[in-house]
């Protein structure tokens, strides 16, 4: 019920916003076009958002034949932890990364890159589809699917206003409620609300991962190792990933050669990760 209070809430929070937008760009008339658009967005966002995640990330399915060791992998876990089975894709990417997305266990994807693939042992890669696996388990994946797609949609939005206010269309509604500078305030104000939330939504959660996975596996050393690689090499190896659906990755890609520091992060820091994962160990995991 916990998860399911929370999508409930940032449904409704991304149609409060997109309202908001809305009555920036064209007052009265536009708040209640902005309020029907958002109603197409919740929908949409909670039945497609894992697609957009998919086809964002270049991503490609794979088989069984095709890639015989990561369905080994999962294939025991879900066993174990008395889940479907979900659809494996490939990110053409020599950034050592992966992510899980879906609305729910029997609609879910997981993406590992190529990068680590090559990077990382069974052991450890082990490790990681447990974490993605862990998000599955904890049905988080749908309300981090959706934060991307409104942080992607909000961000657009609050653009599309700023270029209005910019390149005309008056109008006494948008005079009355503060004129361009109110959308341009909104052109700047609403992104960042966005990534406040996706780091709300994804800071905790991939904690609770990590002990998931660690529990699945049985040997938090491993995750923690492989948290400690990916790290190391995602940090210098850029990937081609919108902003939006950066919370997401097990560990914050580098995008475009840009890294906007730990303030700005949607992770948690990856030391105290590691560390949580040993004290699990020690305390007899």
């Amino acid at each position: 019920m916990g998860n399911n209070l929370k999508t409930a809430f940032l449904l409704t929070l991304m149609t409060v916003f997109v309202v908001m937008i809305g009555q920036a760009l064209g007052g009265r008339n536009g708040a209640i076009m902005a309020l029907v658009l958002a109603g197409a967005m919740n929908f949409f966002s909670y039945f497609y958002s894992d697609k957009i995640a998919i086809f964002s990330a270049g991503a490609q399915p794979v088989s069984r034949e095709e890639l015989p060791r990561v369905y080994q992998i999962v294939e025991r876990l879900t066993a174990k932890a008395n889940l479907p089975m979900p659809k494996i894709f490939v990110i053409p990417t020599q950034s050592p990364n992966a992510f899980a997305t879906g609305r729910n266990p029997e609609h879910a994807s997981v993406a590992v890159t190529a990068g680590i693939l090559d990077l990382l042992t069974d052991d450890e890669l082990e490790g990681v589809l447990a974490h993605e696996l862990g998000h599955v388990r904890n049905r988080d994946i749908l309300i981090s699917s959706i934060a991307a797609t409104f942080a992607g949609a909000v961000t657009i939005l609050a653009r599309m206003a700023g270029y209005a206010a910019i390149f005309g269309g008056g109008g006494r509604d948008r005079d009355r409620d503060g004129g361009p500078l109110a959308a341009i305030a909104m052109m700047i104000l609403a992104p960042i609300a966005a990534l406040l939330i996706q780091m709300a939504v994804s800071r905790s959660r991939e904690y609770q991962a990590d002990a998931t996975g660690a529990h699945f596996t049985g040997n938090p050393a491993a995750l923690a190792s492989a948290l400690r690689k990916i790290e190391s090499y995602a940090s210098r190896i850029p990937m081609q990933v919108s902003p939006s659906q950066a919370h997401m990755y097990i560990i914050q890609p580098l995008i475009g050669g840009i890294s906007f520091g730990s303030l700005f992060s949607t992770h948690p820091p990856t030391a105290e990760r590691i560390a949580r994962l040993m004290g699990m160990r020690a305390g007899g995991y």
